[in-house]
């Protein structure tokens, strides 16, 4: 038994001396890249859903958008307490604290999935009205209904694996999250057209399908969590404590807040667009597509940060955290100019690839176009609310979390459709990318001249 908690003792010790020692940018990068992967696969298996259901018809195409909202929702639960449990963990790892590591780790996973199983339940009892009140035309309610049945089905999977996801990265373990993930997502990709096409199980089908792809990567990412982890995860360790408890909810509700107000957001699109018909609603599911492909790419970025955030954060070593956020936000800044402009090039080809209706690509293409012109400032915006919700600051990082999708976008495409058409849709998460970016900066500023040096001090005296 002594052997034994040695091993993981020196498994612990490495990694602390990785996070806290190795230079900043080949640790990020090393941390990132699977990160990346992670995120691009995902995105791909999104897309893989879009384009094979986009050959059903426009109303299918649509159905996307509204189940975007759910799926948002479930993403939600997965990233609280992923990240929320991350986030302390992170920090307590870097303190060496890693009996209280464990336990957070437990506990964010048991939330997770008894949180997914709870929101399975509400929504299958009253999916219907649901679809309707999130923006469903009467053609395109009945294909929704279909398409998230069996992912609701999944629920606790797929916030279990956003989770553990998020608990192996927060560990410096990316690489096994990745592979966990990809795993599901290239599963997709086989199950996907089979049941479509081949099983004539239609849009129905795709759902199953992305269900059944959940399922699979939340074995394969508890099986790397309780053997392979720097921590091993062990429901005996899940025992209630009120101080992890608000330890996982002040982490964590940055993400609930983000992904919530992302839901509403994509809610209130579909409710924009509804009056321009099933077009323009199908149109825009697209570009959410596309965009959030784009943005994980950040993502991955910053969900490398992060963890090289929290143990050095922990573990005293602010300049540190400094370099890797200024790292991080030269690259993110760079990395989104280059894809800006190639998608503003291929705009018209990347619409047309998952639908080829005229009025979809016009819609499509103009909303591409209105993003590409702000996209690079995500950037800051992604990573100045990722570190502050490291460091523990929750006000902050909600308050940016809310931000792009809440405080700005669902106010800006219900209005301005009011006086531009069709045109306010395409152009408000252009208005509030803009509005996020003015508004990061003044907070930034205050994290990274005040807070860091306040706790060095502290530490100091």
């Amino acid at each position: 038994m002594n052997q034994v908690h040695g091993i993981k003792r020196a498994s612990a010790d490495a990694k602390y001396q990785q996070m806290t020692e190795q230079p900043i940018p080949s640790l990020i990068l090393t941390l990132s890249i699977p990160a990346v992967v992670s995120n691009l696969v995902t995105t791909a298996y999104n897309l893989t859903d879009t384009f094979f259901i986009g050959q059903l018809g426009t109303a299918q195409s649509g159905a996307i958008g509204i189940a975007f909202s759910i799926m948002t929702i479930l993403q939600a639960i997965g990233f609280f307490f992923g990240n929320g449990a991350g986030n302390s963990m992170s920090r307590e790892l870097g303190k060496r604290n890693n009996e209280r590591a464990a336990r957070l780790l437990a506990l964010g996973f048991a939330g997770a999935v008894l949180c997914g199983a709870l929101v399975a339940v509400v929504c299958l009892a009253m999916l219907r009205p649901l679809v309707v009140g999130l923006g469903s035309t009467a053609t395109i309610a009945p294909y929704a209904v279909q398409y998230l049945t069996p992912i609701l089905l999944a629920a606790p999977c797929v916030c279990g694996s956003f989770a553990l996801n998020g608990l192996l990265r927060y560990q410096g373990q990316s690489a096994f999250g990745m592979i966990g993930l990809v795993t599901g997502s290239l599963l997709n990709f086989l199950l996907a057209p089979l049941f479509i096409f081949v099983l004539d199980l239609g849009i129905f089908g795709a759902g199953l399908a992305t269900g059944i792809c959940q399922t699979v990567s939340f074995i394969i990412l508890t099986t790397m969590s309780a053997r392979f982890g720097v921590l091993k995860l062990s429901l005996r360790n899940c025992r209630p404590d009120m101080l992890l408890v608000r330890e996982i909810i002040g982490g964590g509700l940055p993400s609930l807040v983000r992904q919530s107000a992302g839901s509403i957001a994509t809610t209130c699109v579909n409710i924009a667009a509804n009056p321009f018909g099933d077009a323009a609603i199908a149109g825009m599911a697209i570009v959410m597509r596309i965009m959030l492909g784009v943005n994980s790419v950040i993502i991955g970025l910053g969900q490398g940060f992060q963890p090289v955030c929290g143990y050095n954060y922990g573990a005293g070593k602010f300049a540190r955290v400094r370099e890797g956020f200024w790292f991080c936000i030269k690259l993110s800044t760079g990395v989104l100019l280059v894809l800006g402009a190639l998608i503003w090039v291929a705009s018209p080809q990347l619409v047309e690839i998952f639908r080829s209706d005229p009025a979809v690509v016009a819609v499509g293409v103009a909303a591409l176009h209105f993003q590409c012109i702000t996209v690079a400032l995500n950037g800051t915006n992604m990573m100045g609310n990722m570190m502050s919700q490291t460091l523990g600051k929750t006000g902050i990082a909600s308050f940016l979390a809310v931000c792009r999708t809440g405080l700005y976008l669902a106010p800006a495409v219900l209005i301005l459709p009011h006086f531009i058409g069709i045109t306010g849709v395409e152009v408000a998460q252009t208005v509030s990318d803009v509005l996020t970016f003015a508004t990061s900066l003044p907070l930034l500023r205050y994290l990274l001249t005040n807070v860091l040096v306040e706790r060095r001090e502290r530490r100091t005296a």
